[in-house]
């Protein structure tokens, strides 16, 4: 089986959009056909998922957090990049909005591209990763 990386992190990408479970996106393996299904909008025309999905030849494309893409990966960041603000994202992460506080911190300080930088690269790392476990070949 193989599967474009672009198809596949335009389903990782909507799965990541919501919290867990709200968005899934399943890769049937036998044909490569990917399903989307949303339990939260009325504006976006899902497919009927199949009956059968406890089949092993289907496959849920993980949410980014199930990859371990969450505040570890801001934190990873902070380390390598900005050292001296570590105190500072602790405190950020201890209440609710943390990533608005986060990515205008980054701005204020001239580090948000570098963000958007390192946050795609893990994720493409994760999602190859993540697809040679599944033995998923990917097309580039």
């Amino acid at each position: 089986m193989s599967v474009k990386f672009g198809d596949l992190q335009l389903a990782f990408d909507f799965v990541s959009s919501g919290g867990l479970g709200e968005n899934r996106a399943i890769l049937d393996t036998q044909t490569n056909r990917l399903y989307w299904h949303s339990e939260i909008g009325d504006n976006f025309e899902e497919d009927e998922l199949p009956e059968n999905l406890n089949d092993e030849r289907y496959i849920e494309i993980p949410h980014k957090n199930e990859l371990d893409l969450g505040t570890s990966l801001v934190f990873d960041f902070v380390r390598e990049f900005l050292p001296d603000a570590y105190d500072e994202i602790r405190q950020i992460f201890r209440r609710r909005g943390a990533y608005g506080r986060f990515k205008a911190m980054l701005m204020r300080r001239g580090a948000l591209d570098r963000w958007h930088d390192f946050s795609a690269k893990a994720e493409e790392d994760a999602l190859r990763a993540w697809c040679a476990e599944n033995a998923i070949k990917l097309v580039d």
